[in-house]
């Protein structure tokens, strides 16, 4: 009979060991519908997606993406225990306070849409001073033009997400919006309530920057853990050839 309970015991030990170990290797990150790099419509949820995946992936571990309303993402990463972070993040020193930064998954060009009757030229933010500019709220951009913006050196108003951003470029409202190129060709081409602007809008030549892409992480000795497996799992994938897919 002892042995009888002994070995029941070392099976349950066993069984608990491994849905422990199961659950340490499932990574639960939010993130927003941002297409092409996120999107539940996606194949593999989108570019940035499909890049965390077959990085964990390629170390063994598996990623499940919850999308949520971009400011709501990244309160549950902060806040929530279920989460261990957030993506695609455009890099901010602030962000150090709350989170781990992982290594770069690829990158995007930020700029300007434009009407076509209407090109802005311009070299240095300075040059825009007297331009009505759209921005998305909560969205990181770069730092100079956050400062500007928050200095009220540049007249820009906030929209709740790059479709309600381009539809005000659209109907005068805004002179310039800010949007990733991607982003601005793949709603051009797929969001009816722009696609018969689709011919009046363009990508203004002059980028705010090709801006890097990364995961945040929660600060924490899991955060930490999940940061080294991922860069390492990056180190074993093609990432452009990934990302080139979706563009």
């Amino acid at each position: 009979m002892k042995r009888l309970i002994l070995s029941v015991l070392t099976v349950f030990i066993a069984a608990v060991g491994f849905e422990v170990r199961a659950e340490g290797k499932n990574v639960q990150l939010t993130s927003l519908d941002w297409p092409p790099y996120t999107s539940e419509g996606l194949a593999n949820q989108g570019a940035s997606a499909a890049v965390a995946k077959e990085a964990f992936a390629a170390m063994g571990y598996t990623l499940e993406v919850k999308f949520y309303p971009w400011k709501r993402a990244v309160a549950l990463a902060k806040n929530d225990p279920a989460y261990d972070g957030y993506f695609p993040e455009y890099y901010a020193k602030e962000l150090e306070d709350d989170f781990i930064l992982s290594e770069p998954m690829g990158s995007g060009p930020l700029g300007f849409a434009q009407r076509k009757n209407h090109q802005i030229d311009w070299s240095a933010l300075p040059d825009l001073a007297k331009y009505r500019i759209g921005v998305v709220s909560g969205y990181v951009n770069t730092a100079e033009f956050d400062d500007m913006v928050a200095n009220k050196q540049l007249n820009a108003s906030e929209a709740g997400d790059d479709v309600k951003n381009l539809m005000k470029l659209v109907s005068d409202r805004i002179d310039l919006a800010v949007v990733d190129k991607n982003v601005m060709k793949y709603l051009l081409s797929t969001e009816a309530s722009l696609k018969s602007a689709a011919d009046a809008i363009e990508f203004n030549p002059t980028l705010l920057e090709d801006k890097k892409l990364y995961i945040c992480f929660k600060k924490g000795p899991r955060g930490e853990e999940l940061a080294k497996v991922f860069s390492e799992g990056l180190k074993k994938i093609d990432v452009d050839k990934i990302m080139q897919g979706y563009f």
